[in-house]
Order: C-alpha cells, then structure tokens, then sequence
C-alpha cells in the first residue's frame, strides 16, 4: 500500500482532560507536563513514559521523544486496544475505551507549523518507546513506513508476521507542544461521549468537527 496523499495523524486522549487542553490551547509532551500541573486521567504507561524521557531521537539531536507530543497514523491503534483489554500489567488506568478521544490532524499542516515556530519533528517506523525503533526526518522517508500495517485490523495472532504490530505502532512525534487550532476532528466512541465533548468546548472558539466513529474502537 503506497503512502496517503494526504495523511492524517491521530493522538488519543481521555475526554476528561479535553477541557484543559482546548484552554491551554495546546496539547503539551511528557516533558512539559511533568513540570507543571494537570488537569484530568492519564491512560499511559508510567514506565513507559518515564523511559521515553531518556530515549534519543537519532536523526534530531538533543530531542528525546518524551520531549515530543505522539501521535499515531491511525485511529484504533495498539495502544487503545491494551487499554480496551485491560490486562496489562503496567497499565494504571481502568476505564475503558469508552472515554477516549481520537484528536485527529494532518500531518503536512503540522509540519508547516512546525516549521514556522521552530519545532523539531521526526516519525518512526515502530513504536518511539522502544530501545531499537528507527526514526526519520525527511518527508520523502515516508514510503519506508509499512502503510499495509498501518492500515491493518487484525495485527496480531496466528499466521499475522510480528512485523505487522512493529509497523501498526509507528508515531509521529512534535517538539513539546501542538496547537489545538490545527486538531480538524475528534472520534468519539458515542453519542454520550460525544455530548460531552461539546459541553467541555462549549467556551472554546476552535470547535472540531465531532463524530461517533465506532470503527475507530474494538468491538470484542
């Protein structure tokens, strides 16, 4: 499968946390984070993030990825499908699926602004947490991500290669902040989901188009 013309990029989010962040105005990394006071659920890995901070970007250097806001290729990710099981070990939060938001943006608008506020960038190949993952920062790199698995719905089990779920994982990572004002859609998994995310934006003056995806959830 050849790349999207027009990709899009997906960070999920629970809806309790939307409020502040359409305040703010931004979506903050780790980092920023961890040296000033949220607002609402955390549905990462503690461990996982703690490891990220310490992670290098090979092709930014001086850029750790929890130094990034992340973002996935696609919606229904592997991420939302351990939450949605709720079995591992290392996750903290317990809510469900239910709750979480797909905050959806495209990239090349992202980069733009990026680049107009002298944000570093970069996209890997598997997932950014990992000790081995591959990064890239040039635009025409983007064809070496495995779109096929991207775009898979089955990733994982029996006669699925361990390279279908490295490649479902790939990220899209900005430096330390990305605007509101460039999220074009959110996902929600219902329409009580939904009503709550129009009251939290109720006093915001950048209003996403807001839609019941189901297709963006697990259903088993």
């Amino acid at each position: 499968m050849p790349r999207p013309e027009h990709p899009k990029i997906y960070h999920i989010v629970h809806v309790d946390r939307l409020a502040s962040i359409a305040a703010d105005r931004y979506l903050f990394s780790d980092r920023v984070i961890s040296e000033r006071e949220g607002a609402g659920t955390t549905i990462g890995m503690g461990r996982i993030k703690r490891r990220r901070l310490s992670l290098p970007i090979a092709c930014q250097p001086g850029l750790h990825v929890g130094e990034c806001v992340p973002f996935y290729w696609c919606p229904r990710s592997v991420m939302l499908f351990l939450i949605h099981r709720d079995n591992d070990p290392d996750l903290t939060y317990h809510g469900g699926q239910q709750p979480i938001l797909h905050l959806e943006a495209d990239l090349l608008r992202t980069i733009e602004w990026a680049e107009q506020h002298a944000k570093r960038w970069a996209f890997t190949l598997s997932n950014a947490g990992s000790f081995y993952v591959e990064n890239r920062c040039d635009l025409r790199q983007l064809n070496e991500i495995n779109w096929d698995a991207v775009s898979a719905r089955k990733w994982s089990g029996r006669g699925v290669p361990a390279a279908v779920k490295e490649g479902k994982q790939a990220e899209f990572l900005i430096e330390d902040c990305f605007p509101w004002q460039l999220v074009e859609r959110i996902g929600v998994h219902s329409n009580a989901v939904a009503n709550r995310v129009d009251q939290a934006l109720t006093a915001i003056a950048h209003r996403p188009l807001i839609e019941v995806r189901t297709d963006w959830y697990y259903l088993d």
